[in-house]
């Protein structure tokens, strides 16, 4: 690396100190963060002179091809994500309207019984937070938590912690989530292994850091459970059905909710056991398409979680159309991520980190996962990590076109486990967590803190095994 390399290489971290200044400490949004970084490191980068290769020809990086680097990679990063994160968010209401979260919560309660009944929040955890956000999934599992422990009499955070685990893992590796969609579709990894693999590593990452954890943590951090809520009757789960309406069943419920996942598999394993040109394959590849599976599912969903409980036409438009709107400056933050390491890439601060990482000997699950983790501590938002590190990682994989399908999905999952580590005072889920559980800072830090800490340390060592096998 040369004085400009070094030079460039300093603007960079200048600029994502900058980010982290403007997002924790003068709580500016955290997309107008992300532009105003993107115009620091872009301007910088053409005031240096810094050189970049396009092709087999090199040119200055100039002041006007900031805003066409972060446009275009705004535009690049939603158009492969935009309809999964609508879609997994129509689902997930749907869901939450019609009951179906408590009809799989009072089943299985029933199935595991008292004495196991983490099992069934962990169970309850894996499936609910498969189709919906981590918040969402939280909020809408916590009257179930709070009736489960008043019913009994376990230590509250014996049964909050593995709920909170598995959310949080199948927010941060499991598509059709936004971090892992994104990383996948940066780096070119197969959806259908990066859910193989997310639910190969993140099932007994879940299962680490909440049940087997909740034993460590409980004797250790006192607390009792908050007063139960009171939802207004048919609003959500656990609230009252009109007697026009009635519950989805059990079975449907789930089928509901696996439906995407099981078309996403299907496609991935006529992907490995047919030939290419083989009709079957193709078809498979077509419904399994991670936009086409989630758009089934909806419309499925919008009859067995719709019109069969009774709701009208009407009011299944309502919900989709409302809860686009709670995930509009998520997908800002989703692009704005996008065009940041798009003009991080552009101005050459990608290449010269990329030589700096291939100086350094460090593998790319590795190097991907630090990063993620420092963006992720630095400013809080697991999304605007996995996006801008997965970015950052292409320069890198550039170096290592032989690896395989597996091998690319493992270093996205990498860079979700990376992008969960330590969450804390400047991370939104932190308050989310404090305040639906009633916990004290304090509390949340040795609890909820210690927990994510244990999934991305833990989720080094899976992820980096399992590449090692493979």
């Amino acid at each position: 690396m040369n004085p400009g390399d070094w030079n460039l290489l300093t603007l960079a971290l200048l600029a994502i100190a900058g980010l982290v200044l403007l997002i924790t400490r003068w709580k500016i949004n955290a997309f107008i963060a992300l532009l105003l970084a993107s115009l620091a490191v872009g301007c910088g980068a053409s005031l240096l002179e810094h050189t970049v290769r396009v092709g087999d020809v090199e040119r200055t990086y100039s002041m006007a091809a900031v805003t066409k680097s972060f446009a275009d990679g705004m535009g690049a990063t939603l158009g492969g994500i935009a309809a999964i994160i609508g879609l997994g968010t129509m689902l997930g209401k749907l869901l939450a309207e019609s009951g179906g979260a408590d009809v799989l919560a009072q089943r299985f309660a029933r199935l595991f019984g008292a004495a196991r009944v983490h099992w069934c929040l962990v169970a309850l955890g894996l499936a609910v937070g498969l189709a919906t956000w981590f918040a969402v999934g939280l909020l809408l599992l916590v009257p179930v938590l709070l009736t489960l422990t008043r019913q009994t009499r376990q230590p509250f955070l014996h049964l909050a912690l593995p709920l909170l685990s598995c959310l949080s893992v199948m927010h941060g590796l499991m598509p059709p989530h936004p971090g892992p969609v994104v990383a996948a579709e940066v780096l070119h990894a197969s959806m259908g292994h990066v859910l193989f693999w997310g639910f190969v590593i993140g099932v007994p990452l879940a299962l680490a850091a909440g049940p087997m954890l909740a034993w460590f943590i409980v004797p250790r951090v006192p607390a009792e459970a908050p007063a139960l809520p009171n939802p207004p009757p048919g609003e959500g789960a656990g609230g009252a059905v009109p007697h026009t309406r009635r519950t989805p069943g059990f079975a449907l419920t789930l089928f509901s909710i696996l439906l995407p996942i099981a078309l996403m598999l299907t496609a991935t394993a006529a992907d490995l056991l047919l030939a290419k040109g083989n009709a079957l394959r193709e078809t498979a590849g077509f419904i399994g398409h991670p936009v086409l599976a989630l758009l089934v599912s909806v419309l499925f969903a919008s009859w067995s979680l719709g019109t069969r409980c009774g709701f009208a036409r009407a009011d299944i438009l309502r919900f989709t159309e409302s809860c686009i709107a709670t995930v509009g400056m998520t997908l800002l933050v989703v692009g704005g991520g996008g065009g940041f390491a798009r003009v991080l890439r552009d101005s050459g601060v990608a290449e010269v980190i990329g030589r700096g990482a291939e100086l350094a000997h460090l593998p790319p699950l590795v190097y991907g996962w630090l990063v993620a983790a420092f963006i992720r501590v630095a400013t809080g938002s697991a999304t605007v990590a996995i996006t801008t590190a997965s970015g950052l990682l292409v320069p890198v994989m550039a170096l290592h076109p032989d690896y395989s399908e597996s091998h690319r999905a493992l270093i996205v999952v990498a860079l979700g486990c990376g992008s969960l580590f330590l969450s804390h005072l400047n991370d939104g889920g932190f308050w989310i967590v404090k305040d639906s559980l009633g916990l004290s800072v304090s509390q949340t830090l040795r609890s909820w803190s210690v927990c994510e800490t244990v999934v991305g340390l833990l989720g080094l060592l899976l992820t980096w095994l399992a590449f090692a096998l493979v």
